[in-house]
């Protein structure tokens, strides 16, 4: 059923309004964040990302369909090469959050990583005014981390910036795999690669002790994150600005910490409020920097030496994109950056 459903994404558009979808995606993206953090009980943050991966390859690949292998055969080598590359840092990115938030907590995690987007959405802009809002962002880390207690998780803070440096890569990539593979197939043949690439560190722990609760439990979580938000943002992408976008998705941190008070209990202190709203209010910033009104994204038809026009357009379900930042779950968007979605 859900296969069916997210293949025809033109479903959920009744009434629903796109800054809705995107908030019901970052809830159930972080839900599937908070479980996974319950999951760690019973394996070690390495093998439940492995398997959440290989649940979105497997799930993904049935949904992209003999269109997906066509899409392969089709694509000339630097095209794979960046699908490569981008699933490497796809790989990284949720490896490293997984780790950090097996030791921090989500929203400080959240933010942390969050670092990476923004970043690369300032510097797009260049305008030297809109530095203001990195150094928002990290007063705000840093009073999420409250570095003066003499607290401080270095582990977790390493892999929450490890991830923001895979985030800034994660962004590059995806442009480049969008300006030639649709949403689904690119985000399929990612998830395939990432799984690939974190198996030397989880298989052996799947595979020597397997678990069938947490073979099923990844499975929810999979269903979560990747699959959920990227339905949702799939469709929130036709009829938003990308303006629009990223200033709700500058709420991601602050829902993070939502979901971590309420699934995991973890309470935070007034000082990391503070800080949370600073990490926010510095993201909203700079996406208003732009104040662009053109769509997110602009469906158009592939032109390859295997075919143009209609046949082309619709080999594959979801939005077709020439210059792309988007489409994915979990997908920062440089708010100035030309453009055709956990975590």
């Amino acid at each position: 059923m859900i296969l069916s459903f997210l293949s025809s994404p033109s479903r959920v558009r009744f009434g629903v309004p796109a800054p809705l979808m995107l908030l019901i995606g970052m809830f159930a993206l972080h839900t599937g964040s908070a479980m996974a953090v319950h999951a760690f009980d019973a394996a070690a943050p390495a093998t439940v990302t492995w398997m959440r991966l290989t649940w979105a390859a497997l799930l993904l690949a049935a949904l992209g369909g003999p269109s997906l292998w066509r899409a392969v055969r089709a694509a000339s080598p630097r095209e794979l090469g960046s699908v490569v590359i981008l699933g490497t840092a796809s790989a990284g990115m949720m490896l490293f959050y997984s780790e950090a938030t097996a030791r921090i907590e989500l929203g400080t995690a959240t933010s942390i990583e969050f670092l990476g987007t923004l970043v690369v959405a300032v510097l797009a802009m260049r305008r030297r005014r809109e530095l203001v809002w990195i150094v928002a962002a990290v007063a705000g880390v840093l009073c999420l981390t409250r570095p003066w207690q003499g607290e401080l998780d270095l582990a977790g803070i390493g892999f929450a910036l490890a991830g923001a440096l895979c985030v800034v890569g994660y962004i590059v990539l995806t442009q480049r795999v969008g300006a030639g593979f649709s949403a689904v197939h690119g985000l399929a043949l990612s998830m395939v690669v990432g799984a690939a690439v974190t198996a030397p560190l989880g298989a052996p722990g799947a595979v020597m002790d397997p678990d069938p609760q947490l073979i099923a439990f990844t499975l929810l979580i999979a269903l979560l994150f990747p699959m959920l938000p990227f339905l949702l943002e799939m469709v929130a992408l036709q009829r938003m600005s990308r303006t629009a976008f990223s200033t709700f998705s500058s709420l991601e941190p602050a829902v993070a910490l939502i979901m971590g008070l309420l699934l995991i209990g973890q309470t935070p202190a007034v000082i990391q409020v503070i800080g949370m709203a600073l990490v926010v209010i510095a993201g909203i910033g700079a996406a208003r920097g732009d104040r662009s009104d053109r769509p997110a994204v602009r469906s158009v038809v592939r032109r390859r030496g295997t075919g143009t026009g209609a046949a082309a357009q619709h080999s594959a379900p979801g939005p077709v994109c020439s210059e792309t930042a988007e489409g994915y779950p979990h997908t920062p968007v440089p708010a100035s950056e030309p453009v055709g979605a956990s975590r």
